[in-house]
């Protein structure tokens, strides 16, 4: 994993790579309406938005973390976690700074609430060559925010599917629909999106509308976009088991039995010392995900653990063995289970590794 820490205090200049014209936002008045996420920031000249990613520079809004990277790393495809999309692939993942939520327990900190601006600069085209180089079969943005990162994304996302790599995302969620649409258009082929809690703790603690984030979830699935929800169960915010519940119904009967449900273990982090999540806690909200009809729930973040392989939801024949994110026995690579024939729902199953 490369890991890029040096930083600077100020905006970059207007010759610097990193800074290019936003694609979305509208007239507000003296002031210009950001519309990259749902935060909608009006800015006025001079000044940047709620992330620090944009600012208003003579009525017209540029990024100013174009093509920055904060790292960059080939993962497992189940690191993100996608574990019915192309399983044991290989996804170079790149991530920037800042993030447009407030989530005081961020495992990803040291560059998700980092609003300085770095040094290293990534073209597309030098992203997806180093993919094709490393043996990936895909790629994928995430580590901070991705949709902060949409102007790079979109031209990144096509030149993948030129060179025949899959395009992924690992995001709150809290895109405008005008920005999902783009990156519809442009590529992308899954996302794993983390549902944080019930709809008071992410205001209390994301200051955030989470129905925003199942407005795009629909949106995302009826994109054809594959999608997996993930939910960091942390205690005090999002172990409740009515809140729980209230999620794992919303999967069930909004997006369909079929998506997997991946209930996770938080570790303390950034400015939140909890406990770390007890096992027991994430073995119960998987009970709730089955009692509410989900097929797939998977325990997260404890390697090892018997709720990270996949099994058949009719015969139960284990399907995907997994460790953590580094190993993985495809026990079926024709999308259905080689017991009963039932079909699995999911993406590329049957990818072979060709160098």
């Amino acid at each position: 994993m490369k890991f890029f820490a040096r930083l600077r205090k100020q905006s970059p200049p207007e010759e610097s790579p990193f800074v290019r014209p936003a694609l979305l936002y509208e007239p507000a008045g003296s002031k210009i309406r950001c519309l990259t996420c749902e935060r909608r920031c009006v800015i006025a000249p001079g000044e940047t938005g709620w992330c620090g990613t944009r600012q208003n520079r003579n009525g017209q809004l540029v990024t100013l973390t174009y093509g920055m990277a904060s790292m960059v790393s080939a993962n497992p495809i189940e690191k993100k976690p996608l574990y019915h999309f192309y399983p044991g692939s290989k996804a170079l993942t790149i991530g920037s700074y800042s993030c447009n939520f407030a989530c005081p327990w961020c495992q990803n900190y040291t560059s998700s609430k980092q609003l300085a601006v770095g040094e290293v600069f990534y073209a597309p085209e030098d992203f997806i060559a180093e993919a094709r180089e490393q043996y990936c079969q895909g790629v994928s943005i995430s580590f901070n925010e991705p949709t902060l990162s949409l102007e790079w994304s979109l031209e990144a996302f096509c030149l993948a599917h030129q060179a025949g790599l899959y395009n992924t995302f690992v995001t709150n969620g809290y895109m405008t629909e005008a920005a999902l649409y783009r990156l519809a258009q442009a590529g992308l082929d899954a996302m794993n999106v983390d549902v944080k809690g019930g709809p008071k703790a992410v205001r209390a603690f994301c200051d955030a509308d989470v129905e925003v984030v199942w407005r795009n979830l629909r949106l995302a699935q009826g994109l054809g976009i594959w999608i997996e929800v993930t939910t960091l169960v942390i205690p005090t915010v999002s172990d409740d088991p009515g809140d729980l519940s209230l999620i794992a119904g919303r999967i069930s009967r909004e997006l369909g039995n079929h998506v997997p449900w991946h209930v996770t273990r938080y570790f303390p982090a950034y400015e939140f010392d909890e406990p770390p999540t007890p096992v027991l806690t994430l073995e119960q909200a998987r009970s709730i995900g089955q009692e509410m009809d989900l097929q797939y729930v998977y325990v997260g973040n404890v390697p090892g653990h018997r709720a990270e392989n996949t099994f058949c939801p009719n015969c139960g024949k284990m399907l995907l063995q997994r460790w953590g994110a580094e190993r993985v026995e495809n026990l079926s690579q024709t999308g259905k289970c080689p017991a009963c024939s039932t079909p699995i729902p999911g993406v590329g199953w049957d990818w072979k590794e060709s160098r």
